[in-house]
C-alpha cells in the first residue's frame, strides 16, 4: 500500500483533459507486491493491554459512518491529498472513495492534510472515507513494529491497536458505526504465525466492536486474507466485519480468486486492491495511487455485553464433594479456586449465568498454571446444538484470560461452561472463572 513507501503522492498540472496513465503489468496471483521505496517504519507501539486515554469525539463530523454503504471504484495513496487535488478528481475521476492512514506506528507519510475539517469536508461533498491503521505487523514478516509470536499477547496488542485506531478516527470526526481497517502487510506464512495475526485480528474485533466500530482488515491475498479466510469457521478466533484484498490482476471486482472461497465475506463486505502503483491524472491533477474497487455496506457491531463468573460467585457456580477449594496460587482469580483429581468420571464443576439472547458469545476461561496441574483439562460449553468439549493445558499460559473459542449458545439462566474431571491427562484439573462475551 502506499504507506510503504515514502511519500509516492505527487501533484503536477498538465492538460485539461483527464487520461489515466497506463498502469504497469502486475503478476496475478502473486498477494501484495513487495513495497517499492523505503521500507515501513519502526515506531514504538503501546504495550499490550495498555489503554491510552478516550480522545473525544471531534466537533466536525463526517457525514455519516465510513465508508458506509457504497459500490464503486477507490483509490488510495501515502498522504491525504490536499482539498485542490480532491475537488478536481471529484470533478473528473471514476473514484469516489479514499484511504486514509489514520493511525499507527508503521505510517511513512506526514499527514498535513488530514484534519477533521478535511475528513468533513470530503464527505459532505460526496467522497467515501476508507479509514487505515498500519501498525502492528505479523511476527513472521520483515516489517515493524511485530505483534507478538504469542497468540494471548498478540490478543491483547490487537486491543491496544483498536483503542488507538478508534481514538485516532473519533478525533477526525470518524465516528461509530464505520469501519476501520487493520494493515498486515505480506508475509511468509506458518502456523504459528498464523495463529498470532488471527488472535491479534480477534482482539481488534472484540475492542472496535465494544468502542461502537466494524472492524476490517487489508492484508496480501496470498498471507493475510488467504488465513482469515480459511478460518471463517474456526471458533477460536473472532471473525472480522469486512475483508480488504490485496492482488494486482487488474480486474476491478471484489473476486478474491483462490485466497477467498466466494460463500466467505460475501455479503458486501469486500474491498480488492486491484493495481498499484500506477499514475493517473485527472482535472489537470496528477497522483500515484492504488486502485480500489468496493462492495461494502454499513451495519451495526452487536451490543457490547458480558458477564464474568467466579467460582465464588453467588449461585454461579455448582460442584461435587470431591472439588477441593485453593488459595495457593497467586495467579488465581478472586479469592480463591476449586480443584479436583482427575478420574474416568465427569463429575463437572458448572458455571452458571444468565444469556440476554441466543446468539454468538465468546468463552474465555481464566485459571492458575502449575506443573502440577492437568494438561488435557476439559472444558464444557452448553452450545444450542449440545455440549462441545474443549481441552486446555493448565500447567502453562495461567493468570490471564484464554479464549476457548465463538459458540452459538442460548437465552436464559442455565449451565453455561463447565470444567469435567474426565480428562486423559494427569494432575488436577482447576475450575476458577470464566467470561462470556457477545461477539
Amino acid at each position: 500500500m502506499r504507506a510503504i513507501a515514502t511519500a509516492l503522492t505527487f501533484l503536477t498540472v498538465v492538460a485539461a483533459t483527464a487520461v489515466p496513465a497506463t498502469a504497469s503489468a502486475v503478476p496475478a496471483r502473486t498477494g501484495t507486491p513487495a513495497a517499492a521505496g523505503t521500507p515501513a517504519a519502526a515506531e514504538s507501539q503501546p504495550a499490550a493491554e495498555s489503554q491510552p486515554a478516550a480522545e473525544p469525539q471531534s466537533a466536525l463530523a463526517a457525514v455519516g459512518p465510513q465508508p458506509g454503504t457504497f459500490t464503486g471504484k477507490g483509490f488510495d495513496t501515502c498522504t491525504a491529498p490536499s482539498q485542490a487535488a480532491m475537488d478536481a478528481w471529484l470533478a473528473a475521476s471514476p473514484y469516489r472513495a479514499v484511504g486514509v492512514y489514520i493511525s499507527g506506528g508503521s505510517r511513512t507519510c506526514s499527514q498535513p492534510n488530514l484534519t477533521a475539517t478535511w475528513v468533513a469536508d470530503q464527505t459532505r461533498k460526496g467522497w467515501r472515507l476508507i479509514p487505515i491503521e498500519l501498525g502492528y505487523q505479523a511476527p513472521c514478516g520483515t516489517r515493524t513494529p511485530k505483534m507478538s509470536a504469542d497468540p494471548a499477547t498478540a490478543r491483547g496488542q490487537g486491543r491496544t491497536a483498536a483503542d488507538s485506531a478508534a481514538g485516532a478516527a473519533a478525533a477526525l470526526g470518524i465516528g461509530a458505526g464505520s469501519t476501520l481497517y487493520n494493515d498486515i502487510e505480506q508475509y511468509p506464512t506458518t502456523t504459528a504465525c498464523r495463529a498470532a495475526v488471527l488472535s491479534f485480528l480477534s482482539g481488534w474485533v472484540e475492542r472496535l466492536h465494544a468502542r461502537g466500530y466494524l472492524a476490517g482488515m487489508y492484508s496480501s491475498g496470498s498471507s493475510g486474507i488467504r488465513d482469515v479466510c480459511d478460518a471463517y469457521h474456526d471458533t477460536r478466533y473472532l471473525r472480522l466485519d469486512q475483508i480488504w484484498i490485496a492482488w494486482w490482476n487488474g480486474v476491478a471486482d471484489t473476486d478474491a480468486g483462490t485466497y477467498c472461497a466466494d460463500d466467505r465475506y460475501a455479503d458486501q463486505q469486500r474491498l480488492h486492491q486491484y493495481a498499484g502503483d500506477v499514475t493517473e491524472t485527472w482535472g489537470g491533477v496528477t497522483m500515484k495511487i492504488d486502485r480500489n474497487y468496493l462492495d461494502v455496506r454499513a451495519g451495526t457491531p452487536p451490543a457490547s455485553w458480558s458477564v464474568t463468573v467466579d467460582n465464588a460467585t453467588a449461585g454461579g457456580f455448582t460442584a461435587g464433594a470431591a472439588w477441593g477449594t485453593s488459595a495457593y496460587s497467586g495467579q488465581r482469580h478472586g479469592t480463591d479456586y476449586r480443584f479436583a483429581a482427575p478420574v474416568a468420571a465427569s463429575d463437572v464443576a458448572w458455571f452458571r449465568t444468565t444469556l440476554p439472547a441466543t446468539g454468538s458469545y465468546e468463552v474465555s476461561v481464566w485459571y492458575p498454571a502449575d506443573p502440577g496441574y492437568n494438561d488435557r483439562t476439559p472444558y464444557l460449553v452448553a452450545t444450542t446444538t449440545g455440549n462441545r468439549s474443549v481441552a486446555v493445558d493448565q500447567r502453562t499460559g495461567g493468570g490471564r484470560w484464554v479464549s476457548l473459542g465463538v459458540f452459538t449458545l442460548a437465552a436464559g439462566t442455565g449451565d453455561k461452561v463447565g470444567v469435567s474431571r474426565w480428562s486423559a491427562g494427569t494432575g488436577y484439573v482447576v475450575a476458577d472463572a470464566v467470561r462470556i462475551t457477545r461477539v
